[in-house]
């Protein structure tokens, strides 16, 4: 029952905010923010990052990634182009990167350890890329707000009728139910996503769709263990091996016919 009330609550909330459709074709529920402030958001946390984290200064390794960004976002619609993007590139072990709305791109060094050529730089970049693209970020805020204040509407139903311990309770544990049942799955359909665009997005730019395969086995080698895909973001690194090769079978005609018509990168 807790379940289904949780339920109702989101879609009373949601109610009123805006559905799109994303770039795969996949309904989404958005506007909690407007992309003026999400831009907003973005910038600052950007800002605050490059605060906190030292930046690479080697010139090559700028560039280079620079570069891929560039080419990578020459895929994209002219209005999405030109949007100020800026790139980055932290001091961190950690193989990581990031793409943020306002198109704020930053890099790990730690990245150079999993992404041995352009192409594989590529899959991550055009990877974080289409989460911004896609409209994640604002879908992720406009579902969290849902969520929370579901939960608050839930809460006062259950204090007015059984009182105030009762009432944190259902907060409390309401939280937990959604976070593993309702945001999490969510997250991993936009990573999923995520692949299908960003993969889309290389192989446009010139980049070889199959070197994702290759990111990702690297990715694997260089990590001790992943949680259980139920419970993660993240889909199984596996089972996103297994759709990422699929995809790139379909995707090397576009690859071949951008490098035919001049889509060559040279990034490094």
């Amino acid at each position: 029952m807790k379940r289904l009330l949780l339920a109702v609550a989101v879609s009373t909330l949601l109610a009123g905010c805006a559905t799109t459709t994303s770039p795969t074709g996949r309904t989404q529920v958005v506007g909690g923010v407007s992309e003026e402030q999400l831009a907003q958001l973005g910038a600052e946390a950007f800002a605050e990052t490059k605060a906190k984290t030292p930046q690479s200064t080697d010139g090559r390794q700028s560039a280079y990634v620079r570069c891929v960004v560039q080419r990578v976002v020459e895929q994209l619609p002219p209005d999405w182009q030109n949007i100020g993007w800026e790139t980055a590139v932290f001091v961190d072990d950690s193989p990581n990167a990031f793409a943020l709305p306002g198109g704020k791109v930053g890099v790990n060094t730690g990245i150079f350890t999993v992404a041995k050529n352009q192409d594989q730089l590529a899959a991550v970049v055009a990877h974080e890329v289409g989460h911004v693209y896609s409209h994640h970020h604002n879908e992720r805020i406009t579902k969290q707000m849902g969520t929370q204040g579901a939960l608050q509407m839930l809460g006062a139903l259950a204090g007015a009728r059984y009182g105030e311990g009762a009432a944190n309770a259902v907060v409390q544990g309401g939280s937990i139910a959604a976070q593993a049942g309702f945001l999490l799955p969510n997250s991993r359909t936009q990573e999923t996503e995520a692949d299908v665009v960003g993969q889309q997005l290389m192989a446009r730019a010139g980049f070889d769709p199959r070197q994702a395969v290759n990111l990702w086995q690297n990715m694997i080698a260089a990590s001790r263990s992943h949680p259980p895909e139920w419970l993660s973001t993240h889909p199984n690194p596996e089972t996103r091996i297994q759709e990422l090769g699929s995809r790139a079978a379909s995707l090397v005609p576009v690859y071949e016919q951008a490098r035919a018509s001049g889509h060559t990168p040279k990034c490094g």
